[in-house]
């Protein structure tokens, strides 16, 4: 576990790394840019959340890397759920989202093959990426 001051909060980030998963096939230019939205979503989440904690986690399930990103911020409600991938939706204030982020995210995991699904409740926001080892 490790703590750190991310954007104007204090996070702490839990590293939970399955070190035996397979490479996957991938470009990693894009799988960067995956990765830089979605802990970019989280931590703008856990921005006025009191003991912040955001968690990377890998494992192998069969033929499948899994890759969560799970932080315990408000969640997402409900009404906004099935829109949250759709272009130019965002709940961020003017200048701070274009609402392209996870509709690229969306996009990308897609082009590789993958798969990316949503679990929100308050204090559980989980985002799950999805990739076939041999895709």
């Amino acid at each position: 576990m490790l703590n750190y001051k991310i954007k104007k909060a204090n996070i702490t980030l839990i590293e939970d790394f399955d070190q035996t998963i397979p490479p996957v096939n991938a470009m990693v230019g894009e799988l960067n840019q995956v990765w830089t939205n979605l802990i970019d979503n989280a931590t703008d989440a856990l921005e006025s959340c009191p003991d912040s904690k955001l968690t990377i986690r890998t494992r192998q399930e069969m033929n499948f890397v899994k890759i969560f990103i799970i932080d315990n911020g408000p969640g997402i409600p409900t009404e906004i759920k099935t829109r949250i991938f759709d272009p130019f939706f965002t709940t961020k204030d003017i200048g701070k989202g274009t609402g392209l982020g996870l509709d690229v995210v969306n996009r990308i995991v897609k082009q590789h093959n993958g798969s990316i699904t949503v679990h929100s409740e308050p204090g559980n926001t989980e985002f799950l990426v999805c990739f076939p080892i041999h895709g």
